[in-house]
């Protein structure tokens, strides 16, 4: 039997792939397959950029009914990394891309909120039906789909659970692009490239300072952000990457950045 979660390493990116026919739902096991994996992006020097997609119909029906019918409990633990192996690893530090190729529904939907940025297939749909099953969204879609979302879109889907085609999405600005399926990964890699060309700590302090000030006001962030208390960034003013940007701007050349 295949891996239910494998990675391939390329130019810079790890594309990892949930392949747990029919539907991609996710147990306890898979949720730790996908935190190592997501460990190999953070631990690898290599590997800037992570792309998350499925195969098959599915990108994740989330939360493994079956499972639970065979007594993994609604509250299990599914690893450091939450959910998935994702939707609460906050110091990843890397970005993630979800390559939705399918249905994203419920903890599919929350892991795919989860990621930095998504590419949808035209043919996804996205949905948090947890109500309807006598549950809530609780791995992470009542907090990030409001912050997503206008509030009143937001409450629709967690109170209804109907489905949000691609178009929707794209409407209200959850997803970056919307592409066939036969373009999807081709499109994730190449918004990841376009992320590996940028420099490494540049990158990693941005994900550090939005992920700091998210829920601060203006001023607040500020002080944050001024405060010398956010490490990435604190490294990247000091770097030699932050001197061979403008160096190599000056000489018309493409910087070589070194991470330090």
């Amino acid at each position: 039997m295949a891996e239910a979660v494998s990675c391939v390493a390329h130019g810079g990116v790890l594309t990892i792939t949930l392949n747990r026919p029919k539907a991609n739902a996710i147990n306890v096991p898979t949720s730790l397959a996908l935190y190592q994996a997501f460990c190999r992006l953070r631990d690898t020097p290599d590997l800037r950029v992570g792309i998350l997609t499925g195969s098959g119909r599915f990108f994740s029906a989330g939360w493994d009914l079956a499972g639970a019918t065979e007594g993994e409990a609604i509250d299990a633990n599914h690893g450091p990394g939450g959910f998935g192996g994702l939707t609460e690893f906050f110091e990843l530090g890397k970005p993630v891309i979800a390559a939705v190729n399918g249905l994203a529904m419920g903890g599919g939907f929350e892991l795919a909120l989860a990621a930095d940025l998504i590419v949808a297939s035209e043919s996804a749909e996205f949905a948090l039906p947890e109500v309807k099953l006598g549950m809530v969204a609780d791995s992470g879609g009542l907090l990030r789909l409001p912050q997503r979302l206008p509030r009143a879109i937001a409450l629709e889907l967690l109170l209804t659970g109907r489905r949000m085609g691609a178009a929707e999405a794209a409407r209200w600005g959850l997803v970056n692009q919307v592409v066939t399926p036969e373009a999807l990964l081709a499109s994730a890699q190449a918004l990841a490239q376009h992320i590996v060309q940028a420099a490494p700590l540049a990158v990693g302090a941005v994900l550090e300072i939005l992920r700091a000030t998210a829920a601060l006001p203006l001023a607040q962030g500020y002080k944050v952000l001024r405060g010398g208390t956010l490490p990435t960034y604190q490294t990247m003013l000091r770097s030699e990457d932050a001197a061979e940007g403008p160096r190599a701007f000056g000489e018309k050349r493409p910087p070589q950045w070194r991470g330090r």
